[in-house]
């Protein structure tokens, strides 16, 4: 369970039973566990802290039971996985930029191959078998370019990405690294394991849920320079992952199709709101050459930041009581509203937050529960 710390010193056993516990722990996400870790060193010292800071947002706190968490390592090593923490020099760098970036995957394969020039390739589930061979040869296109194609094993177009670029893969799945999904394609997801890259954000033994795709669908946009949309309905998961990949100031690019068939009314969708429309894997490959963090897409939607999510937390928190309802709102709003210091700003939502009183949202946006 050992990783390297950035910078270069081991993380010790009990710090990485710590983080585990921590980021497991109630009411924690990306976000409240890297404040945390910066707010009070170590993970042990922020679990410790966790009830008082609930207190103070309103309500009783007890951390992840340490059983549970034993029970978890016991699981992850059962399925030949390890852990990766946000902080170790493996963690993909292109993964990190995102401020939502998971901090901790559990992974099986050749971590390498997260560090090399990666493409996200998605589409619809119930592929066109046009689509479907399209995938295929694009994939195998840019794994013979030297590029990495990343998917989320779906059925349809994320498999034959999957197939077509096997070695220079990543899967990046919704269930825990020892649950195969969807059950056809367990072997898929096994060949992947053994001869490229599985990674997982959920802890080991979770089922799929819905809620689940769309974590799944930032971390498969935020390891790739671009993300190519192959077939999609107009309301598909897809488009999710291409609008990420959007806020992530990351390319964005669509095949077009026929405005006659429904799952190609999805990507026509994507060109017309600013994806690059590509023809073939040259042309993604152009792109990716050329990627220098500034998209030539203009698909994408601000995250509106004005202040600096790495901002200190204050000793005492800014009084967001009658600012907050439960209509989404950004946090530099919250700032400018309250007139309050940003690291007092950032506190009051994290004693909220672990109190389960606070609900995070997407373009930097919070809101209290419902």
């Amino acid at each position: 369970m050992t990783a390297s710390a950035r910078s270069g010193q081991e993380l010790s056993q009990e710090e990485a039973f710590a983080r585990i516990r921590l980021l497991r722990s109630p009411n924690i996400g990306p976000v409240s566990y890297r404040q945390l870790l910066r707010r009070f060193g170590n993970a042990r010292a922020a679990l410790e802290a966790l009830p008082d800071l609930a207190a103070r947002g309103g309500r009783a706190y007890r951390a992840a039971p340490v059983d549970a968490v034993e029970c978890e390592v016991a699981q992850v090593r059962k399925a030949n996985a390890r852990y990766l923490f946000h902080d170790s020099p493996a963690y993909p760098a292109a993964l990190a930029q995102l401020d939502s970036a998971p901090p901790i995957l559990t992974w099986r394969g050749d971590l390498a191959l997260a560090a090399r020039p990666c493409v996200a390739m998605v589409g619809a589930r119930n592929a066109s078998a046009a689509a479907v061979k399209l995938a295929r040869d694009f994939a195998q296109a840019l794994r013979d370019a030297g590029v990495v194609v990343v998917s989320g094993l779906a059925r349809g177009i994320d498999g034959a990405a999957h197939e077509g670029a096997l070695p220079a893969t990543i899967g990046v799945i919704a269930s825990g690294i020892d649950i195969a999904y969807p059950p056809q394609h367990a072997d898929l997801q096994e060949r992947i394991a053994q001869q490229a890259l599985l990674l997982a954000e959920q802890p080991p033994g979770t089922e799929p849920r819905g809620s689940h795709f769309p974590s799944r669908n930032r971390i498969i946009a935020g390891l790739a320079a671009g993300t190519l949309v192959v077939e999609a309905a107009p309301k598909s998961g897809s488009l999710i992952t291409a609008r990420l990949a959007g806020e992530a100031g990351r390319e964005v690019m669509a095949i077009p199709g026929s405005p006659l068939d429904a799952r190609a009314q999805g990507c026509n969708q994507l060109i017309r709101e600013g994806a690059i429309l590509v023809q073939s894997a040259e042309d993604v490959l152009e792109l990716i050459a050329g990627f220098d963090g500034q998209p030539r897409s203009s698909f994408r939607e601000g995250s509106g930041f004005a202040y600096d999510p790495g901002e200190e937390l204050a000793d005492e928190p800014a009084d967001l009581a009658t600012l907050l309802t439960t209509a989404p709102v950004g946090v530099d709003e919250l700032i400018r509203q309250s007139g309050a210091e940003a690291g007092a700003v950032l506190m009051a939502l994290l004693e909220l937050e672990i109190a389960g009183r606070l609900a995070r949202h997407a373009g930097g946006r919070v809101s209290l529960t419902a």
